[in-house]
C-alpha cells in the first residue's frame, strides 16, 4: 500500500492543476445540487417493534388519519382568581379556535367541548390540533398561523403557550461553532509556525464537509434524511478532515527536512503518513457504518452520511492536499526553517521526547495513574439513566416547556404524553366487547391511569383507547405501565381473539431506548472485534490491538460518567449550557461508541504507527517509543485539541442530541488522546518490551503485509535508479 500511495501523493503533486480543479468542479456540483434539492425529511420508523407496528396497523385501518402526524396543543390559563370558563375568557380562547384551521389540519377539539379543561381549579384548559402531514412538511404558513393564533387569548389577559410537534424547528449551532474553527486555527499556526501550512488543513478539511454536507443535503428529500444528519457530519468532517491533512504536511515538512526535494517529499509523506490516514479513516468508517446494526433507519442513515464525510476527507488528504503543497512550496516551512535557524533546535529534545523519557522510567506509576484516573470520572456512568427528550427537558423559557408546565399543573404530568392502545379485533366475534375488557383491565393497574372510551373506525374491526398516564412521559412509572398494558391488557384482549398494540410518542421513546440497549453489546462486538483485526494486519501484533481496544473502553466509559455528572446530575451545568438535567438519550452511549471508537484509533494509528516504523527499522522498543513522540507527540497534541475544539464548539447548539454528543465526544478525545495515547499507552508498551511486538509465525502467514510502516518503500527507494530531477521554478 505504501508504494502505491506514494506514486499517488507524487502523480497528485506534478498533475496539482488538474487534481486541484477536480475537486473544486465536485464542490461545484455538489453545490448546485444542494441548491436544487428538496426539503430534508424527518421520517423516524423503529421497524420491528410494537410502536411501529401500531401506526402502520392504524395507516391500513384508519385511511386518511395520519396516527404520526405532526400535533400542536395550545395551552391556555386563566389569571388568578378566574375561571377559563368565564364569558370573556371562553370567548377568548374560542376566538383562537376559529382560527386554527386550514388545508393541513386535519381536525382541532375544542377545550370546551371535548373536556380539555381542568378540574383542579378550572383555570387551564387545552386545544389539540392535528395535522395531515408529518411535522417537517408541514409549510411555513402553517407554522406561522400556529404561531400567530394565540395572540387574541394573550390580548384578552390569558396565559397562552403552544407545544407539540407542530413546533420542531432546525437546530441552530451557535456562536461556539465558529469559535471552533477558529482555535482550530490557532493551533495549527503554532504546531505549524506557518500561515500557509496552518491553512491547507483548514481549506481541505471545509472543501471536503462542503461536498460531503452537500450531498446529503442534495439527496436528504429522496432518502429521508433528518435535520441532525447534516451537523453530524459537519462535526466529524471537519474534525478528521483537519487531522487527516496536519498529519500529511506534518510528515511532508519532516521530509523536507532530511534535504528530500518537494515531489519527493510528498510521494513519501503519502506513502508513509497516508497509509496510517487510510487506515484510520477506515477504522472510523466501519464504526460510523456498523451503526446499522442497531436497525434504526435514522441513525443507520446519519452513520453512513458521516461515514461518506469521512471517506471524502480521506481521499482528500491522499489527493488533494500534495496537489496543494506543490502549489506552497516552501512557504509550507516555518520561517526560522527557511532561513537556516532552526538547526540548533532541533538538536534539543523536544517536549515529546522528554515525556516519553519520563514515563519508561516510571511506567508502573504513569498506568495506575492513568487507570485511576479515568476509573474516578468512570463512576457516576454506573447511575446512568437512559431516556429521550419530551418537552419536559426543553429550555424554561421556550413555550414548549412553559406548555408542558401549564398542563402538568392543570391536569397532571401524565397529560403531556398520553398512551395510544389500539385493539385490533378483526379477528373477534365482538370487537365492542374486546375494547371494553381492554379498557377495563388497564383502568385496574397500578397508578390508576385515566382510560377514555374506545373509538373505533368505520369498518368496526379496530379501536383506539387513549391512556394517561399519573406519571410524567418519561418516567419509570409510566414505562412500568406500558409493559403492564402489553402484559395484561393483551391477554385481556386475547380472551375475545383480539390483539393489543401500544404507541403513542411515550410508547415511541420506550421502544426506541429498549432497541438501543439491546444492540449495544453486539455493535461494540462487531466494531471492536472488526477494528481489532484491522489492527492486527497495521501492528503485525496481538497485544498492540488489544491494548488499544481496552484503552478505547476506558476512556469511553470515563466520557459517558463525565455525560451523566453534567447533564443527568447538573455538575458545572450552567457552564455548558445545560438548563434542565434529566436522563441521557438513549442513543448516546451506542453512538459515541461508535464514533469515539473511531477516532481513538485515529491516534493509535498515527502515534503508534511511528513507534512501529522506528523498531522495524531496528530500534530497540523503548527508543522506538521515544522515536514515536519525538516525531508524533507534537502533530497528535495538535490535532486532539483541534478535534476537541470542533467538538466543543457544536456544545453551544440548542438541540439537546447536538449539544450532548459535542460535549460527549469533545470530553472523550480529552480522554484518549491526552491519558489512554500520550500516558498508558507508552507505560505499557515500556512494560510489555518486545513482547508487544509479537505474532505468532503462523499468523503472520495469514495476515496480508500491507506495509504501513513503509519498510517495503524505503527499500524499493533505497535501491539504485535513477533520479531525475525536480523541474526547475516547481
Amino acid at each position: 500500500m505504501a508504494t502505491f500511495l506514494y506514486k499517488l501523493g507524487r502523480l497528485a503533486y506534478r498533475r496539482r492543476w488538474y487534481v486541484a480543479l477536480i475537486w473544486v468542479l465536485l464542490l461545484v456540483l455538489a453545490g448546485a445540487g444542494a441548491a436544487t434539492a428538496g426539503k430534508s425529511n424527518d421520517n423516524f420508523s423503529i421497524p420491528g417493534t410494537e410502536a411501529q407496528k401500531a401506526f402502520d396497523l392504524l395507516e391500513k385501518r384508519f385511511p386518511g388519519q395520519k396516527a404520526d402526524g405532526a400535533t400542536a396543543r395550545i395551552v391556555f390559563q386563566a389569571p388568578e382568581g378566574q375561571k377559563i370558563t368565564e364569558p370573556k375568557n371562553k370567548a377568548a380562547v374560542e376566538k383562537v379556535v376559529a382560527q386554527l384551521g386550514g388545508p393541513q389540519v386535519a381536525s382541532v377539539a375544542d377545550p370546551f367541548t371535548s373536556q380539555a379543561v381542568s378540574k383542579k381549579d378550572g383555570r387551564t384548559a387545552y386545544a389539540s390540533v392535528t395535522y395531515k402531514v408529518k411535522p417537517n412538511e408541514l409549510t411555513d404558513a402553517t407554522r406561522d398561523k400556529l404561531k400567530a393564533a394565540p395572540e387574541p387569548a394573550r390580548a384578552a389577559g390569558l396565559t397562552v403557550e403552544t407545544g407539540g410537534s407542530a413546533l420542531q424547528a432546525m437546530p441552530e449551532t451557535g456562536n461556539t461553532e465558529i469559535i471552533g474553527i477558529a482555535v482550530s486555527a490557532v493551533v495549527l499556526v503554532i504546531t505549524f509556525g506557518s500561515l500557509v501550512a496552518a491553512g491547507l488543513p483548514l481549506l481541505t478539511a471545509i472543501i471536503g464537509v462542503g461536498i460531503g454536507v452537500s450531498g446529503i443535503t442534495a439527496i436528504a428529500a429522496a432518502l429521508d434524511l433528518g435535520s441532525n444528519t447534516a451537523t453530524l457530519a459537519t462535526m466529524i468532517g471537519l474534525a478528521v478532515g483537519i487531522d487527516y491533512a496536519l498529519f500529511i504536511v506534518s510528515r511532508y515538512r519532516a521530509e523536507l527536512a532530511e534535504g528530500r526535494e518537494r515531489e519527493e517529499a510528498a510521494g513519501r509523506a503519502v506513502g508513509t503518513a497516508g497509509s496510517a490516514v487510510v487506515f484510520a479513516g477506515l477504522t472510523v468508517v466501519i464504526a460510523l457504518a456498523g451503526l446499522a446494526v442497531v436497525n434504526i433507519p435514522m441513525l443507520t442513515k446519519m452513520g453512513l452520511a458521516a461515514a461518506a464525510t469521512v471517506a471524502i476527507a480521506v481521499l482528500i488528504a491522499l489527493t488533494l492536499i500534495p496537489a496543494l503543497l506543490g502549489f506552497a512550496g516552501r512557504q509550507v516551512l516555518a520561517r526560522k526553517v527557511r532561513k537556516g535557524k532552526a538547526a540548533a533546535d532541533d538538536e534539543k529534545p523536544n517536549m515529546g521526547t522528554r515525556w516519553a523519557r519520563l514515563v519508561l522510567r516510571r511506567p508502573v506509576v504513569v498506568l495506575l495513574l492513568g487507570v485511576i484516573g479515568l476509573g474516578a470520572v468512570a463512576v457516576p456512568a454506573a447511575s446512568l439513566e437512559l431516556g429521550l427528550p419530551d418537552e419536559g427537558s426543553a429550555a424554561k423559557n421556550t413555550t414548549q416547556r412553559k406548555a408542558y408546565d401549564l398542563i402538568s399543573e392543570g391536569f397532571g404530568p401524565g397529560f403531556n404524553g398520553p398512551l395510544m392502545v389500539v385493539v385490533d379485533a378483526a379477528g373477534a366475534g365482538a370487537p365492542k366487547g374486546a375494547a371494553d375488557a381492554v379498557a377495563k383491565t388497564i383502568q385496574s393497574l397500578p397508578g390508576k391511569p385515566i382510560v377514555t372510551p374506545a373509538h373505533f373506525n368505520q369498518a368496526g374491526d379496530t379501536a383506539i383507547i387513549t391512556v394517561i398516564p399519573a406519571s410524567k412521559p418519561s418516567g419509570s412509572e409510566t414505562e412500568d405501565l406500558v409493559h403492564a398494558i402489553r402484559d395484561k391488557g393483551a391477554a385481556a384482549a386475547a380472551d375475545k381473539d383480539a390483539k393489543v398494540l401500544v404507541t403513542g410518542t411515550t410508547a415511541v421513546n420506550i421502544d426506541v431506548s429498549q432497541k438501543l440497549n439491546d444492540a449495544l453489546l453486539p455493535y461494540l462486538a462487531l466494531v471492536v472485534g472488526l477494528a481489532f483485526l484491522l489492527l492486527m494486519v497495521v501492528f503485525r501484533s496481538v497485544l498492540v490491538p488489544l491494548k488499544a481496544a481496552l484503552g478505547f473502553l476506558l476512556s469511553v466509559v470515563a466520557a459517558l460518567g463525565a455525560v451523566v455528572a453534567v447533564f443527568q446530575w447538573g455538575w458545572l451545568g450552567s457552564v455548558f449550557g445545560v438548563e434542565e438535567t434529566g436522563p441521557i438519550m438513549s442513543m448516546m452511549p451506542i453512538f459515541m461508541v461508535g464514533v469515539v471508537f473511531g477516532l481513538a484509533m485515529d491516534y493509535e494509528v498515527f502515534l503508534v504507527t511511528r513507534m512501529r516504523e522506528a523498531y522495524v527499522h531496528g530500534e530497540r522498543p523503548g527508543q522506538a517509543v521515544v522515536t514515536g513522540f519525538r516525531h508524533g507527540a507534537r502533530v497528535v497534541t495538535a490535532a486532539a485539541v483541534i478535534m476537541i475544539s470542533v467538538f466543543a464548539g457544536f456544545i453551544g447548539s440548542t438541540e439537546p442530541m447536538i449539544k450532548m454528543i459535542g460535549f460527549g465526544l469533545a470530553i472523550a478525545v480529552f480522554f484518549d488522546a491526552f491519558i489512554v495515547r500520550m500516558a498508558i499507552v507508552p507505560a505499557v508498551l515500556a512494560l510489555l518490551g518486545k513482547a508487544a511486538w509479537w505474532l505468532p509465525a503462523w499468523l503472520s502467514k495469514l495476515l496480508p503485509n500491507v506495509d504501513v510502516e513503509g519498510e517495503g518503500l524505503q527499500q524499493q527507494l533505497a535501491a539504485p535508479a535513477e533520479k531525475t530531477p525536480e523541474p526547475a521554478g516547481v
